[in-house]
């Protein structure tokens, strides 16, 4: 990453796949980032994780990702708490797990069945560590009978925890779109997380020309689909959510076949300085 740092001062970077893998930090990568901020440049750390930026902060904090690491974090729950604001004052189903019901902070909603509610929210699998798509196909079916529409906090299908693939949100809300239910996503590759990161880069840093950004991450349908869409150059990290041993180049083809208007500029097996 060493020679893109001066070519694109600012960086979107991708937190879970490319920083860490859910367990523990890449090392390779904090230093990248913080070397590019060593030469001046800017690194936002763009996420899907359906919660606040000071939440993810705290968790990465944990994970030894600290703010010597970036300048700012936007994430898909700042979209959703955006996309909830309506709904405010009503009944909502609410589809995760506990710990991510922040994303409502400041709202005034009721949490409700699936039988009373005006809207679904879905975070994620309720316990994702053990469950998949498969065990809410009821539930799904239920709400899609009734026409409820879901905000899905978090559009990814699948995230790599320590050695394991772990379902997301978008799996959820993949099924649902399928049985005929409306849903609108909060995070990449959906133009609304894109937006709200270069207006707080323009309003930190004054700095709004797509020219001057690098986006970076691993996800076909997530982060370089989203990239692709908003016009933005971007970096393919390869050992993200692929199979391990998998040759980079191999995967970058794969991933122009799914995305052929990606402008990928490089493909490196994570994230790294020199």
């Amino acid at each position: 990453m060493k020679d893109l740092s001066a070519r694109y001062p600012i960086w979107l970077c991708d937190i879970w796949g490319v920083v860490h893998n859910g367990v523990a930090h890449f090392p390779p990568a904090v230093e990248a980032l913080k070397a590019h901020r060593g030469q001046g440049g800017f690194v936002t750390l763009l996420t899907n994780a359906p919660r606040s930026a000071a939440k993810v902060a705290g968790h990465l904090a944990q994970l030894g990702v600290t703010r010597e690491h970036y300048d700012l974090i936007v994430t898909s729950g700042d979209v959703t708490h955006e996309l909830m604001k309506p709904y405010d004052g009503h009944r909502i189903y609410y589809l995760g797990p506990d710990r991510d019901l922040g994303v409502l902070d400041d709202l005034r909603l009721e949490r409700s069945s699936p039988e009373e509610a005006e809207v679904v929210l879905c975070v994620g699998l309720v316990h994702d560590d053990r469950e998949t798509p498969d065990d809410y196909s009821a539930l799904l079916e239920r709400m899609a009978r009734r026409n409820l529409p879901m905000v899905c906090a978090n559009p990814d299908k699948v995230v790599r925890r320590g050695s394991r693939l772990i379902y997301c949100a978008g799996a959820l809300a993949e099924r649902y779109a399928a049985l005929g239910g409306k849903v609108v996503m909060a995070g990449k590759p959906y133009r609304p997380i894109y937006d709200l990161a270069l207006a707080r880069v323009a309003s930190e840093r004054g700095v709004n020309d797509k020219r001057s950004f690098l986006a970076i991450g691993d996800g076909p349908e997530t982060d370089i689909k989203g990239a692709a869409d908003f016009g933005l150059d971007m970096v393919l990290i390869a050992g993200g959510i692929s199979e391990e041993g998998i040759d980079p180049q191999k995967l970058e083809a794969e991933i122009r076949a799914i995305v052929p208007d990606a402008h990928i500029v490089r493909t490196l097996p994570f994230l790294s300085w020199p």
